[in-house]
């Protein structure tokens, strides 16, 4: 039995950088090996087991064949005479498919330490085609080291245009894709996995919805960069520059998805660009089942963002009302979620990246004050049904009031 650290750890170890894992692989073994020397089996698919004392897992070589459309669609062999060099020819990336053995010397049939040295993000082989979802990996990693200077190889585009013509995007599941999106967002560039996608002409196929955004115009005035796409990607990369979360990202993904269909009489300007993008929001998470609360916080992000840029123009009743369809009463922290992919939208302009925005404040500020008003003289009054409720929104509205006439701004 021979044990290697393989994939992202020995990539990661020749970047200079630190690993979040560390994946094992084992050659030379068979499965009942295994558990007779303390290993927990936990694979399904194919035999992976829980290391007895470090926990970590440990996979046994394999090599696979594809056998029906999908990433599920394979067959896997792990027999014992299978090799390191078998086991990483399945793999996708030349620079995941580098290994170390227990004396520390690298394995690296696929030269994917010239790949690192050239920044070069290129497919092991041809069998890279038989799996979708290595299309939505090559992008993330393109976010992932674009800062590094890694670019997709021709060629590996290439072949991942020959897969969207082959139909089998089709195949991808939803939960894998909004997994390889969701990981996607978290990088430091995350706007590069659309780009990326686009460049290799796939965005169109796997999101439509953000693709027809480029080409949209803007007013010059309030949107330098004018392409709504590319607004779009700067106020992502803005919503990672200010180290947002996931949840808030994907709401500066795609609180601006209604401009796709703006009337082209009408353009450069966005009239009525909300309410659009909100049913066009929720299909593309239904699409591709994005979680509720990411999902509720990009629909709020998409109808009532250009409310949080006007909020000093607002008056008491509007402002009520933005802070009740919003439930911030219940849910304050969501509402100051929105406030910041405004101020990544705001920000996402050319000319316009360091640019002062106290809305947000403003109106945090305003729901903290009504959250902390104590409504119990109208809970006591006596009133009851929608008595209530009516008697308890004008105790609020006269409060807000207040607050203006005080503090306008």
């Amino acid at each position: 039995m021979q044990v290697y650290r393989v994939g992202g750890a020995v990539r990661d170890q020749l970047l200079g950088i630190k690993s979040k894992d560390t994946d094992w692989v084992v050659t030379g073994t068979t499965p009942e090996l295994m558990v007779a020397d303390g290993y927990t089996p936990i694979g399904k698919d194919f035999p992976v087991f829980l290391h007895p004392d470090s926990k970590q897992e440990y996979a046994l070589a394999r090599t696979e064949r594809k056998i029906s459309q999908g990433y599920a669609g394979f067959s896997f062999n792990t027999d014992p005479n299978i090799t390191i060099e078998q086991d990483l020819s399945r793999r996708d990336l030349t620079i995941n498919a580098i290994a170390q053995d227990e004396q520390g010397n690298i394995i690296d049939p696929f030269d994917g330490q010239q790949d690192i040295k050239d920044r070069v993000l290129r497919h092991v082989s041809d069998a890279f085609v038989e799996d979708p979802v290595r299309v939505l990996r090559v992008a993330r990693f393109a976010a992932r080291f674009h800062h590094l200077g890694f670019s997709i190889a021709d060629e590996t585009k290439k072949l991942i245009r020959q897969i969207a013509d082959s139909g089998e995007l089709n195949a991808l599941v939803a939960e894998r894709v909004w997994t390889e999106m969701n990981k996607a967002l978290g990088e430091t560039d995350p706007q590069v996995f659309f780009t990326s996608l686009r460049d290799c002409k796939v965005l169109s196929t796997l999101f439509p919805e953000i693709d027809n955004l480029f080409g949209v115009p803007q007013t010059a005035k309030y949107h330098p960069e004018i392409d709504t796409g590319i607004h779009v990607m700067m106020v992502l990369k803005k919503a990672a520059e200010l180290n947002y979360d996931n949840e808030i990202r994907f709401a500066a993904l795609t609180h601006d998805l209604g401009k796709a269909n703006t009337p082209a009489k009408i353009l450069p300007s966005h009239h009525g660009h909300e309410q659009r993008g909100v049913k066009l929001t929720k299909q593309f998470c239904k699409k591709w089942r994005v979680p509720k609360s990411t999902t509720e916080l990009a629909l709020m992000t998409c109808e009532y963002h250009t409310h949080i840029h006007r909020a000093y123009e607002l008056k008491a009743s509007t402002l009520l009302k933005l802070f009740i369809q919003t439930d911030c009463f219940r849910r304050p922290q969501r509402f100051k979620q929105m406030t910041q992919a405004c101020i990544a939208d705001v920000r996402g302009r050319s000319t316009f990246e360091n640019s002062p925005y106290p809305q947000a404040a403003y109106a945090n500020r305003l729901v903290e004050k009504l959250n902390a008003l104590d409504i119990s003289p109208v809970l006591n009054s006596g009133k009851k049904g929608k008595e209530i409720g009516q008697a308890i929104y004008e105790y609020r509205l006269q409060y807000l009031k207040s607050i203006l006439e005080k503090e306008p701004d």
